[in-house]
C-alpha cells in the first residue's frame, strides 16, 4: 500500500467513525435510530475535523512534521475547525430561523394562497458544531491517526 493510500485510508477512516459514533450517541439521547446522522453534518463528534485530523497525523507520521505537505495539512485542519464552529454554526442558525419563517408564511391565509402549487422544503439545521464537538472529533481524529498502523 502507498502512502497516499495510507493516508487516504486514515482520513476516511477517522471520518467514518466519527459518523458512527455520532449516530449512536445521537440514538442513546434519543432513544431511536436516525440514518441521516450515518452522513449528515453537525453533531458530537464532528466527523470532518475527525476527518483532517486523522489526515495529518498520518502525513506527520509519513513525512514528518517538518514537510511541506504537513504544513499544508495543518493549515486545512485549521480553516475546517474554525469553519466548523463559525460559518457553518452560523448558517445552522439561520436555516432553523428561515424555517420558522416559513411555516409561519405557510400557516398565514394570504401566503398559503399565493403558494399553494409550492411546499416549503425546510432547510437542513444541522450544518455546524460546537467547540466541544469539534475539540472531540480532532481528538479522535488524532487518536485514529497515531494508531493507525502504517505498512
Amino acid at each position: 500500500m502507498s502512502d497516499s493510500q495510507i493516508i487516504c485510508l486514515c482520513g476516511f477512516t477517522g471520518w467514518a467513525t466519527a459518523q458512527i459514533l455520532k449516530t449512536l450517541i445521537n440514538m442513546i439521547a434519543n432513544k431511536k435510530f436516525n440514518a441521516q446522522r450515518l452522513v449528515g453534518a453537525g453533531g458530537m463528534p464532528s466527523s470532518h475535523t475527525a476527518l483532517v485530523c486523522s489526515t495529518t497525523t498520518a502525513i506527520a507520521k509519513i513525512c514528518g512534521t517538518g514537510s511541506p505537505t504537513f504544513a499544508l495539512a495543518m493549515v486545512m485542519s485549521v480553516i475546517v475547525m474554525y469553519d466548523a464552529v463559525t460559518v457553518r454554526r452560523e448558517a445552522g442558525k439561520h436555516a432553523k430561523e428561515l424555517n420558522v419563517i416559513h411555516k409561519a408564511m405557510e400557516e398565514t391565509p394570504l401566503f398559503s394562497a399565493l403558494f399553494t402549487d409550492e411546499k416549503f422544503k425546510d432547510f437542513q439545521e444541522f450544518l455546524g458544531h460546537t467547540i466541544l464537538e469539534v475539540l472531540a472529533g480532532a481528538i479522535l481524529g488524532i487518536l485514529i491517526g497515531l494508531f493507525m498502523p502504517v505498512f
